[in-house]
C-alpha cells in the first residue's frame, strides 16, 4: 500500500514538473516573440521612479514579516510557540528551497524542522502547525479570488481558465478541509486510514492531546489576508513605479490570475506562468505589451526574487555556516583579479569624457595605478584573511574601500565599484570572525622598522632628484617637487614626465621603484603576520598540574597531558588544569579540563575561552568521550567522531572457543619458533634500554614512519627506565617486540603505549605481548585493558558531509589502510568499543582540523 502510494506521488509530481517546465517554455517563447517589447521594458525599469520602488522595498520587507507572523499564528493554532526569529528564517529557507521542489511551496513544508524540534516541539506538531499555514494561505486567495473572478466575468475582462482553476482550488480545500475534520474528530476517515496505517494513530493521538485555538486559526487567516493585500499593492506600485496610468481594478485582477496560475505551476514557483498570465490580464485593461512586461517583471521582483535573494542569504550567513567563512576570502581574491583586468582593458570612451568634465588627467591616472595596486594587494591579503586575522580584515576593508573610488574615479565603472562596495558589506558583516591579531610589541617594532626604512627611501630619493636636475633630468626640480617625484616613485604611480635623459637617471627611477615594492611589502607584512606562539610549561606549572591530574584524573590520557609538549592553563580560585598544545591559532586541548566536577569544568573552560580570545586563538578538545557529549552540547560545542577506542575485559577473556582459534595459532607459532614472553618491572636497566632502542628504531624504518606525541608517547629512555615493560625474547635474550605499561588514571584500567617489533620477528608477536598483558593485568587485578584509539572507524551512519568524507577516505584510500589494520588487529580481542569525538566552535573550524593536528603530533624540536 505505501508502495503505491509512493508511485502515486511521484506521478503526481512528475505531471507538475512537466506542467512547470511547459510554462517556463512558453515564457521564453513568448519573451522572444516580444523581443523589441523587451527592450523597451529593461528601459523602462532602468527609468523607474525610485520612491516607489523605495516603498515597493518596504512592502517587502512587510511580506516577508507578514509571512513570519503567519507561521507564528498557524504553530499558536496547535499550541506551540515560535519565535519571530525562527519564524522569519523558517519561510526564507522554505521558500527558497520551494523554487526546486516538484510540489512547490506545499511540499516546502516538511523542510527545516530540527532547529524548531531543539526548542521542545515535536515533529508531529511542526507538520500540523505547516499544514495550517499551508491551507490557510490557498483558502485566503480563494476569498480573493471568487469575487474579482465573479466581477471580471459581469465586465467581460474574464481571462481563459479561471473559473475552471478557481473551482479546482475549491474542491481541494473542501476536499482537504473535509477530510481533516473527520480525522480530528475520528470519524470516517481516521478509522479508514488507522485500518491501512497504524502509525498515524499514534500521530493523530499526538495532535488532540495539544490544545486547537480556533481564534489564532482566524489570525492566521488574517495574516495570509494582509499578504495577498501586500501582493495586489505590489502590482498597483510597480505601475507607479513605471510611470504608467495605475488602475486598481487591473492590480487587483492581474494578482489573482497570476497567482491561480502560480497555484496550477508550482514547480520553479509559476516562473513564466505567472509572468503570461499576468501580461495577458493587463492588455484587457489597455497596456501595450511592453507596459505589461514592465509591471509583471517589477512585481515578480518584488514577490519572487527579492525574497529569494534574501533566503539565499539567510542560509549563507547563518551561525556556523562554514561558506560564510570562506567566502570574503574567494570574494577578496576576485576583486584583486577585477582590478588588475580593469586596469588592463580598454575603458570606454563615453565615461572618459564625462569623466574628464570632473576630474584632472593627473588623478585619473593616479587611480588607474592605485587600483592596480590594490588588485595585487587584495589578491596577497585573501590568503592571509582565510586564516582569519584581525589586521588581514583591516587590509581587506582599507583596499575594498579604495578600489570602490578608484573604480569611479579612474574609468566610472560602477560595475567593479559595486562588486567593491559588495566586498565592504561582506567584511562588515563577518567583521568577529576575525580574530586573530598580532602581539602588540611585535607589531610596533615592525611597523616602525617599515615606516623608518620609508622615510630613509623618501629622504633618498628626494636628495637624488634634487641633485641630479638638469644633469640627468630635464626639469629644474624644487626640493617640494623633489618629495613629490620621490614618492610618486615609491608608490609606483605613472612618472613618464619624468624622462630621464641618462642611463643612471633611469637606474636610479627604478631602484626607487624597487625600494617602495621592498617597503610597502615589508609594511604589509607588519600588520598582517601573525603572532608565532613559543612558550614552554615550567617546573612549577609541571608539578601543578601533576597535582590536579593525581586528585582528578579518570582517563588513559591523562599520563600524556604531563608530557613535555603541553602547556597548562590554570584559572585563579579553580582547581583544575587543561593541558593543551598550539598550532595554526588553535590550542588543540587534550581530552576534558582536570576538575573535580562539572561546574568547575565549565568556569574553567570559560576563563580558558577567554585566555584562547585574548590571545587570538580558538580552540579544539580531542578524544572526548562520547557520554560527555550531553554536557558539551549544553554549554555550545558542536562534535565531530574521530574514531573508536578499544576497551578489553580482563576478566572476561579467555583462549578458549572458537573465536579464539587465531590467538591461539598465533602464540602457538612463536612459542614454536623459541621465543617468549618476559615482564621487566621499574627500574629498568640500561642494557635492555639499548635492546629497546634497537627494536623502535627498527619498527620506525621497516613502518617508514616518524616519533608522533600528543595523545601518545616516543621513545624517551628517562620515562621508560621507570615503567614496566613486556617483551618478545628468544633463548638468546634478543628482544624482537616490547610494550610498555603507563599509568592510567581510569579507575581499575590497565593501558600501554609503545607496541613496537623489530623486521625480523615471528607472526603473532604484538598478539602475545597483548595476552600476556591481560595475563598481566589480572595478576594485579585490573578489570580493563585500555587498548587505545583506532582512528576514523566506527562511523556507520555518517550524519553530516564531514563524518561521510571520513568514512570515505577510512573505507577506500590506500592512505588510509593503516588505519584499517589497527581497527583488525584489536577486533581480535574482542573489546568493547567506545566512540571519541572531537569539539569544536565553528564548522570553518574542521577545515583546519586535519592541519592543526598533524602538527600537534609531531614532537617540538
Amino acid at each position: 500500500m505505501k508502495h503505491v502510494v509512493s508511485h502515486l506521488k511521484a506521478q503526481h509530481y512528475y505531471v507538475k514538473e512537466i506542467l512547470g517546465f511547459f510554462f517556463i517554455i512558453l515564457g521564453i517563447y513568448f519573451l522572444r516573440q516580444h523581443g523589441q517589447e523587451f527592450t523597451e521594458v529593461k528601459t523602462a525599469i532602468v527609468q523607474s521612479s525610485y520612491s516607489w520602488l523605495a516603498l515597493g522595498l518596504l512592502l517587502v520587507a512587510a511580506y516577508i514579516g507578514f509571512q513570519a507572523l503567519m507561521y507564528m499564528a498557524s504553530f499558536k493554532t496547535v499550541g506551540k510557540s515560535l519565535s519571530f526569529h525562527l519564524a522569519l528564517s523558517l519561510f526564507l529557507k522554505r521558500n527558497l528551497i520551494s523554487v526546486f521542489l516538484p510540489g512547490g511551496g506545499f511540499t516546502s513544508l516538511i523542510f527545516f524542522t530540527k532547529e524548531i524540534e531543539k526548542t521542545g516541539v515535536s515533529k508531529t506538531k511542526i507538520n500540523f502547525a505547516s499544514y495550517i499555514y499551508g491551507l490557510v494561505g490557498i483558502a485566503s486567495l480563494i476569498l480573493v479570488a471568487i469575487p474579482v473572478i465573479v466581477y471580471l466575468a459581469l465586465t467581460d475582462h474574464h481571462i481563459d481558465g479561471e473559473w475552471e482553476a478557481i473551482m479546482l482550488l475549491v474542491l481541494f480545500v473542501g476536499l482537504i478541509a473535509w477530510l481533516s475534520v473527520s480525522l480530528y474528530r475520528k470519524q470516517w476517515a481516521y478509522r479508514l486510514l488507522v485500518r491501512y496505517m497504524p502509525s498515524l494513530e499514534h500521530l493523530i493521538e499526538e495532535i488532540h492531546s495539544g490544545a486547537f485555538a480556533l481564534g489564532w486559526l482566524y489570525r492566521t487567516l488574517a495574516y495570509s489576508m494582509a499578504i495577498e493585500a501586500i501582493g495586489i499593492l505590489h502590482l498597483y506600485i510597480a505601475m507607479l513605479a513605471l510611470g504608467l496610468v495605475p488602475s486598481l481594478t487591473a492590480a487587483v485582477a492581474g494578482y489573482v490570475i497570476a497567482t491561480l496560475f502560480l497555484c496550477i505551476s508550482p514547480f520553479m514557483r509559476g516562473l513564466g506562468a505567472v509572468e503570461i498570465s499576468m501580461v495577458l490580464v493587463l492588455r484587457h485593461y489597455g497596456f501595450d505589451d511592453a507596459q505589461a512586461l514592465s509591471a509583471a517583471f517589477l512585481y515578480r521582483f518584488f514577490e519572487f526574487w527579492l525574497p529569494l535573494v534574501i533566503g539565499v542569504m539567510s542560509f549563507i550567513f547563518q551561525r556556523g555556516n562554514v561558506f560564510l567563512r570562506i567566502f570574503p576570502s574567494v570574494l577578496l581574491f576576485l576583486l584583486g583579479v577585477v582590478n588588475i583586468a580593469s586596469v588592463l582593458t580598454p575603458v570606454m570612451a563615453q565615461r572618459m569624457r564625462l569623466l574628464r568634465q570632473f576630474i584632472p588627467g593627473d588623478a585619473i591616472h593616479f587611480s588607474t595605478y592605485m587600483v592596480l595596486l590594490m588588485g595585487v594587494l587584495l589578491i596577497i591579503c585573501s590568503a592571509f584573511l582565510l586564516k582569519g586575522l584581525r589586521n588581514a580584515w583591516y587590509i581587506a576593508m582599507g583596499l575594498s574601500v579604495l578600489s570602490f573610488f578608484g573604480h569611479m574615479a579612474k574609468a566610472i565603472d560602477y560595475e567593479e565599484a559595486l562588486l567593491a562596495l559588495f566586498s565592504i558589506i561582506t567584511l562588515a558583516f563577518t567583521y568577529r570572525q576575525y580574530y586573530i591579531k598580532r602581539h602588540r610589541d611585535i607589531r610596533y617594532f615592525s611597523i616602525g622598522t617599515a615606516l623608518l626604512l620609508l622615510i630613509a627611501v623618501a629622504i633618498y630619493g628626494t636628495v637624488g632628484f634634487y641633485y641630479l636636475k638638469t644633469h640627468h633630468f630635464l626639469d629644474d626640480f624644487t626640493w617640494g617637487e623633489s618629495l613629490v617625484n620621490a614618492l610618486a616613485c615609491l608608490v609606483l604611480l605613472d612618472t613618464d614626465y619624468l624622462q630621464p635623459q641618462t642611463e643612471f637617471a633611469r637606474y636610479f627611477v627604478y631602484s626607487l621603484n624597487l625600494f617602495g615594492i621592498f617597503t610597502l611589502s615589508l609594511l604589509f607584512y607588519a600588520f598582517i603576520r601573525p603572532y608565532i606562539w613559543k612558550t614552554r610549561h615550567g617546573e612549577a606549572e609541571l608539578e601543578r598540574a601533576r597535582m590536579y591530574i593525581s586528585r582528578y584524573g579518570n582517563s588513559a590520557c591523562d599520563h600524556f597531558k604531563m608530557a613535555r609538549d603541553k602547556l597548562f592553563f590554570f584559572a585563579e580560585g579553580i582547581d583544575g588544569v587543561i593541558a593543551y598544545r598550539v598550532a595554526n591559532n588553535y590550542a588543540v586541548v587534550l581530552h576534558e579540563p582536570v576538575c573535580a566536577t562539572d561546574d568547575e569544568r565549565t568556569k574553567l573552560m570559560v576563563a580558558f575561552n577567554r585566555f584562547c580570545k585574548e590571545n587570538s586563538l580558538r580552540a579544539f578538545y580531542y578524544r572526548i568521550d562520547e557520554e560527555r557529549l550531553p554536557f558539551y552540547d549544553s554549554i555550545g560545542w558542536k562534535a565531530m567522531p574521530i574514531g573508536q577506542e578499544a576497551l578489553v575485559g580482563i576478566e572476561e577473556f579467555r583462549l578458549e572457543g572458537k573465536d579464539r582459534k587465531s590467538l591461539r595459532n598465533a602464540l602457538n607459532s612463536v612459542a614454536k619458533k623459541g621465543y617468549g614472553v618476559q615482564i621487566y618491572h621499574a627500574p629498568i636497566k640500561d642494557g635492555l634500554l639499548q635492546k629497546l632502542r634497537h627494536v623502535s628504531d627498527s619498527w620506525l624504518e621497516s613502518m617508514q614512519r616518524e616519533e608522533l606525541v600528543f595523545s601518545q608517547g616516543m621513545f624517551d629512555e628517562a620515562e621508560l627506565k621507570q615503567q614496566t615493560i613486556i617483551t618478545l625474547e628468544n633463548a638468546d635474550e634478543k628482544v624482537v617486540a616490547f610494550l610498555n605499561v603507563i599509568p592510567d588514571y581510569a579507575a581499575g584500567e590497565l593501558t600501554y603505549d609503545l607496541i613496537r617489533k623489530t623486521a625480523d620477528a615471528p607472526g603473532g608477536s604484538m598478539d602475545a605481548l597483548i595476552v600476556a598483558l591481560i595475563e598481566y593485568g589480572r595478576s594485579i587485578g585490573q578489570a580493563t585493558l585500555n587498548m587505545g584509539l583506532a582512528p576514523f572507524s566506527g562511523i556507520d551512519r555518517p550524519a553530516d558531509l564531514p563524518q561521510r568524507t571520513v568514512k570515505f577516505a577510512y573505507e577506500k584510500l590506500q592512505l588510509f589502510r593503516h588505519y584499517k589494520g589497527l581497527r583488525e588487529f584489536k577486533d581480535k580481542f574482542n573489546p568493547e568499543w567506545k566512540s571519541k569525538y572531537l569539539l569544536f566552535d565553528h564548522h570553518y573550524d574542521l577545515l583546519q582540523a586535519p592541519l592543526t593536528l598533524a602538527k600537534v603530533v609531531k614532537p617540538t624540536q
